[in-house]
């Protein structure tokens, strides 16, 4: 048996084989990734990285566990593979209470040939831990160890990742709504009030907790949302949206699990048996919204996940919704009936009870509690802060101070959740 090539930082050495089978260990929580690089350092396209929402390029693939790498199948046009690691956000915020961070690279048969420990990090949340290259002809291995305070943004910028939005896609015709049958049994279900809605096409209430979407085309629904459809329809998993929004969603926490229906029928969508609203866009306002409170929108619309302004409160993650602009429908829920106030006066609303607002309002957060001696031993009001609004709009309050699924509804399975769990969790409510 072959020894294990140590390497330090810096230090380069030959590819052992065509076949190469990289692992990234440590002690925290990470996700890998990989990017294929054109001779500029830069990614050709947004499909060069590989990830676990990506898993296969060309001589590039992802099991969730190692990156394996054939570098003959390799495109000529890309010189560099980099593989990163970057802290989930579920554990320590930086490598500096990361514990230990190791590489290693095998052979074909699964034997470590190549082996770097990283050292040295502190403030970082991101690092390239190593570079398979092409030179002279040959391929190479460098161990590289470099941090990014900014975790997988900085990644993504550095190697020329776009994290704009995708542009939306075009609006199909809608269908018309097919008629409902007669039932051959008798029940105060077949009243009126219980039928399926014969309003028009597109999104629309269907009672006070369902939406109806008349489907002829495609529509972006919350992942998970449909309870029924009719008709010829197909589903796709989205994750957070296009890929700046699974970048911003993994540094802020916020965000849409987004699943993409297309066909010809009727969808049926509802969440956790919340309120349904329907708000129309004309283009010349954008609404802010929890992402908790999001389940579909047209696809007319562009989504994005924005820093609220005058709330970051010395925070680095700050706090993070989701912003619509442009023209087209969206449909929100809220857990009870809400109030809508209109901004012609300063405003102020608990954090975890705003649902939306509309995006020219300027915010800001307003400490409530007074300092004492009560609030040093741990007294409080229950409402220590509260965002505020100012400018000409409205905001959607709802008669709850959770959202959906409590304080990680927003992302039904990220780190917070929009207004209630990134300021919640940011101010220790």
């Amino acid at each position: 048996m072959d020894a294990v090539k140590t390497l330090a930082r810096g230090e380069n050495c030959p590819a052992p084989s065509e076949t190469l089978g990289v692992t990234v260990a440590g002690a925290s929580a990470l996700d890998v990734s990989a990017l294929l690089l054109a001779a500029d350092g830069k990614v050709r396209s947004d499909d060069d990285l590989v990830f676990f929402n990506n898993p296969s390029g060309p001589g590039v693939r992802y099991d969730g566990s190692i990156v394996h790498v054939q570098t003959s199948a390799l495109p000529p046009d890309v010189e560099t593979v980099a593989i990163t690691a970057s802290l989930d956000g579920t554990g320590p915020a930086t490598f500096a209470g990361a514990g230990f961070l190791a590489i290693g690279v095998a052979d074909p048969s699964g034997q470590e040939v190549v082996h770097f420990d990283i050292t040295g990090l502190s403030t970082e949340s991101a690092v390239v831990c190593l570079e398979i290259y092409r030179r002279s002809g040959a391929w190479k291995i460098r161990a590289v160890g470099q941090g990014f305070d900014n975790g997988l943004a900085g990644i993504a910028i550095a190697f020329g990742i776009s994290i704009d939005d995708e542009p939306p896609a075009q609006q199909a015709a809608p269908a018309p709504v097919p008629t409902q049958g007669a039932l051959p049994m008798q029940s105060e279900l077949f009243a009126p009030n219980y039928a399926e809605s014969t309003a028009g096409v597109g999104i629309q209430k269907q009672g006070s907790k369902m939406a109806k979407v008349g489907m002829n085309g495609e529509v972006m629904a919350r992942a998970g949302s449909m309870i029924a459809y009719q008709g010829d329809l197909k589903f796709e998993a989205l994750g957070a949206g296009g890929i700046g929004n699974i970048v911003r969603q993994k540094l802020s926490g916020e965000g849409v699990p987004l699943m993409k229906v297309s066909g010809r029928g009727d969808l049926f969508l509802a969440n956790a048996a919340q309120d349904v609203h329907i708000i129309d866009l004309d283009g010349s306002d954008g609404l802010t919204i929890n992402g908790a409170n999001v389940l579909a929108f047209d696809t007319t619309l562009s989504y994005k996940i924005g820093r609220v302004q005058g709330a970051a409160m010395g925070s680095n993650a700050g706090l993070f919704n989701c912003v619509f602009t442009g023209r087209g429908r969206i449909a929100i829920t809220t857990d009870g009936v809400p109030v809508v106030l209109n901004v012609d006066q300063p405003t102020f609303a608990d954090p975890q009870a705003a649902v939306c607002w509309s995006s020219s309002l300027q915010t800001g957060v307003k400490r409530n509690d007074q300092m004492n001696f009560g609030t040093l031993i741990g007294r409080s009001t229950g409402e220590r802060f509260t965002l505020s609004f100012s400018g000409q709009g409205f905001v959607v309050v709802q008669p709850s101070e959770e959202p959906p699924g409590g304080m990680i509804g927003g992302t039904g399975g990220g780190q917070q959740s929009g207004v209630g769990g990134a300021l919640g969790g940011l101010l220790g409510r």
